[in-house]
Order: structure tokens, then sequence, then C-alpha cells
């Protein structure tokens, strides 16, 4: 059996894509992943599976939400390590920037290429400074990431990749939650 984390993309935002977490507990548990929690409304799961591979759970998970609720939501699934990886790869460690939620990762669902990440990288964002790495986008918001230019559309329109945000707290949050089941 095997920990995965699972980061569901733009569910429960705005008062569309409604997932609700006990719901979604339910529902995954019933397609046979197991020690399944949730954290937040913002589609944080953390469940055990004997599923041969992370495509096939993207797949069964994908396909579970669209049959319960009808529309299609992108996973974004990381085993215990590589979420722990990227939190310890995070360049922005201030504690005063993590306890004022500046810092974000920018979670990507695929390796950009390196053109894009020039591209990324010469632009200007005001207060945001940034790291940009094959999985993960490090941002620390100088004004917090409700003001942030560098935020998750920008990333996936310069990257050309999907990509879904959390912020430290969330993230170190779901690491937690995988070791203490």
């Amino acid at each position: 059996m095997k920990r995965y984390i699972g980061f569901l993309r733009g569910i429960n935002v705005g008062g569309q894509k409604k997932v609700p977490m006990s719901e979604l507990r339910t529902l995954l548990m019933g397609v046979g992943l197991q020690n399944v929690k949730t954290y937040i409304q913002s589609g944080n799961v953390v469940f055990d599976s004997n599923a041969g591979s992370i495509e096939e759970l993207n797949a069964l998970m994908g396909k579970s939400i669209f049959d319960r609720y009808g529309f299609k939501v992108p996973v974004l699934l990381k085993s215990v390590s590589e979420v722990v990886d990227i939190l310890a790869q995070n360049p922005y460690n201030d504690q005063e920037d993590i306890s004022a939620n500046k810092v974000y990762f920018v979670l990507l669902f695929a390796e950009p290429t390196k053109e894009a990440m020039i591209v990324l990288e010469k632009g200007e964002y005001g207060n945001e400074e940034f790291k940009v790495a094959k999985n993960c986008v490090y941002l620390c918001c100088g004004q917090g990431y409700g003001k942030a230019k560098l935020n998750n559309n920008l990333v996936e329109r310069k990257l050309q990749v999907k990509a879904t945000t959390r912020n430290y707290r969330t993230m170190a949050k779901m690491a937690g939650l995988a070791e203490e089941l």
C-alpha cells in the first residue's frame, strides 16, 4: 500500500465546482482508496492505495468526481516524499513571511520547457520573488497572494502547463497528515 497526497485544482472557489470534503472522502473510499483524509475546502486529500500508478489513480479520481458532480477537476497526485522534498527545497523559509502567509507553492502538473521557464523568469512581477523548479514555482509574495501579479493563471500561461497553488501552511499540513496516518 502506498500513500499519496492529492491536490484538486479549482474546486470550491467563488461558489463554483462545489465539492464538500465529507462527500469527497466518501466518494474516494467508495472507489477503493483507504485512510482518506481531507484538509480545508480547497481540495487537499491524503490516502492510501494499491493502484498500479499515479496515472491510474488520477484517472480513477477524475472519473469518480465527474460521474458524481458532472464537471472535470484536474487532480495532481504526489507521493509523500515528493511533497516533503518540495517543502525542503523551498528557498523562502523566513518565519515572518511564512506567518504572514506570503510563501506559496505553484505545483506544476508537468515539467515546463526550458524556453517557457526563461520566459517566466524574464518577467517583472512587482513585489514577488520566485524560483522555478521542474515541478514547482516557489513564490514569496511581498504584499500577499491576493495582490500578486504572479498568480496561478499567469504561471500556467507563461509555462504552458497546468498548475495549482497552495500556501506554506497547507503544504506543511498535508505532509504532516500523511505522516500521521
